[in-house]
């Protein structure tokens, strides 16, 4: 690996950082600690062209497999708009104001979309890219809103995540699946991996 690659467990200034956010305050019943989790610092290219430093929580089973992924896209200059956490975005760390400012991220304890189900993020097993660019659509919604002229995957654009992108092909390669390949709703921007 290079330098601007590398992860650590969440220390206290990360596990403050997050607490009430996406992690629970009140982590009675979590199904998750903060043992299970790591923080990943890492480079990427943006939409001009230029560097920045990204970060992601992801479960710690995951953590290796996320960073080589990350790298090798890194590599490529392979292009993501913003890689901060969920954490920044709005007072619960709010899942659509992320999505809308196409920011790539992972960790996230809440549950699927109308569901008493915890979503795999819940897990730091899932991370969702370049959302604006690959929205989720639910029949006639599309999440984030501001998505709807990147919803007709026959159209070319940067960033757009199908099988011959090189983002499918590294998730794909590790075990991952895509949210894209899912045969009702479509989850464009989604990848997860089944956790033993």
């Amino acid at each position: 690996m290079t330098e601007g690659f590398y992860y650590i467990r969440l220390d206290d200034e990360l596990k403050a950082r997050i607490t009430g956010l996406s992690y629970p305050a009140d982590d009675t019943g979590c199904k998750i600690t903060y043992d299970d989790l790591r923080y990943i610092r890492l480079l990427h290219y943006d939409f001009a062209g230029d560097v920045h430093e990204g970060e992601l929580i992801v479960n710690a089973r995951l953590a290796d497999e996320v960073m080589a992924i990350f790298y090798e896209l890194y590599l490529a200059r392979y292009r993501l708009a913003s890689v901060i956490l969920v954490d920044e975005f709005g007072e619960a760390a709010n899942d659509d104001l992320s999505m809308a400012a196409n920011n790539t991220s992972a960790f996230n304890y809440r549950y699927v979309s109308g569901t008493t189900t915890l979503s795999r993020h819940s897990y730091g097993a899932a991370i969702d890219i370049n959302p604006l660019y690959n929205p989720y659509i639910v029949g006639d919604k599309v999440s984030p809103e501001n998505a709807a002229a990147y919803v007709d995957r026959t159209q070319d654009f940067p960033g757009k995540i199908d099988h011959d992108d090189l983002c499918y092909q590294l998730f794909i390669e590790h075990g991952w699946s895509w949210g894209g390949d899912w045969s009702g709703d479509k989850d464009y921007q989604h990848f997860s991996k089944k956790l033993d």
